[in-house]
């Protein structure tokens, strides 16, 4: 099915090609992308809520904790926990978008589909199943399980000062968006800490890179403005969730002020939600990507 968000941005973006996005995307998990899901140990999470806001969380287990019994279905023996914003939300059928990533190798898969909880498990039926390249992925290494770390949560209708010292420094962030029709989907965003620039207490900036030219993302922005953003603490556990309305800035003179950027992203926070424990795992940095564009030099006066 044609995405119209998706082909609106392939045409404002210069891409004349016709049949290129989401439309042409398989279904099903082949073998080796079975194999790939065995091995992860954390699966971010995106869909949106009742009231239709849009939030990104993270599952995680030991590998062989997402698994895929036949070729349309994916199960994950977690759910999302106390805190997350998606916790609950999977008693009824959901669109899902799920990104599994594996940080050593920079490896990333993205299913798309409907969800429910049976039990203690999440059961997705898959309507996309892809692979990305390995762009702006910073490498990080698995320390260990820190299952004892007690969760909490704290909600607020801006950042804090620490946050946004957390977003400002960060390397890496998850987005979830999701259109009517077209269900829901994960994404990855990587650079070098300071790409994410933070306006206030409500307001974030990001470039949008070279990519693959699907324009998954920005296609459903197009439509739908609605995303949500998660922000992980690898070292320490914690992550927070943001969701809000983000708008895509097609100003070329704006985009040229940052190294890199096609096209800026502008995202206003409507909640945020931090929760202590967010990440029973702990993972130390690796590299940063040979693909982060270098960060802008500052004239001298």
């Amino acid at each position: 099915m044609l995405h119209h968000g998706e082909h609106a941005v392939q045409r404002r973006a210069g891409l004349t090609a016709d049949g290129w996005g989401s439309a042409v995307v398989g279904a099903t998990i082949p073998p080796v992308a079975a194999d790939f899901l065995r091995l992860q140990r954390l699966a971010v999470v995106a869909a949106a809520d009742d009231a239709g806001a849009a939030w990104a969380g993270l599952i995680t287990g030991p590998p062989g904790f997402v698994t895929a019994p036949d070729e349309r279905t994916l199960i994950a023996d977690r759910l999302p926990g106390a805190g997350d914003p998606l916790a609950d939300l999977f008693d009824t059928e959901q669109g899902i978008g799920m990104l599994m990533i594996e940080p050593a190798s920079r490896k990333r898969m993205r299913v798309n589909g409907r969800a429910r909880r049976d039990g203690d498990r999440l059961v997705v039926r898959t309507t996309q199943v892809y692979s990305n390249c390995p762009k702006y992925i910073q490498t990080r290494t698995y320390v260990d399980e820190s299952p004892s770390t007690r969760r909490a949560a704290a909600v607020a209708g801006e950042l804090t000062a620490d946050q946004q010292r957390w977003i400002a420094t960060a390397d890496t962030f998850f987005i979830g968006t999701y259109v009517t029709g077209h269900g829901a989907d994960a994404s990855h965003r990587g650079g070098n800490p300071g790409f994410v620039t933070v306006t206030g207490g409500r307001r974030l900036t990001w470039p949008d890179y070279v990519g693959n030219s699907m324009f998954m993302t920005l296609g459903n922005l197009e439509l739908e403005p609605r995303c949500g953003l998660l922000f992980a603490d690898w070292e320490n556990g914690k992550t927070l969730h943001l969701t809000g309305r983000a708008r895509v800035d097609w100003d070329p003179d704006r985009a040229a002020a940052v190294p890199g950027a096609q096209r800026l992203v502008d995202f206003d926070i409507e909640r945020a939600v931090q929760v202590t424990g967010g990440i029973p795992q702990r993972w130390s940095f690796g590299k940063y990507s040979r693909f982060n564009p270098a960060p802008a030099v500052e004239k001298e006066t």
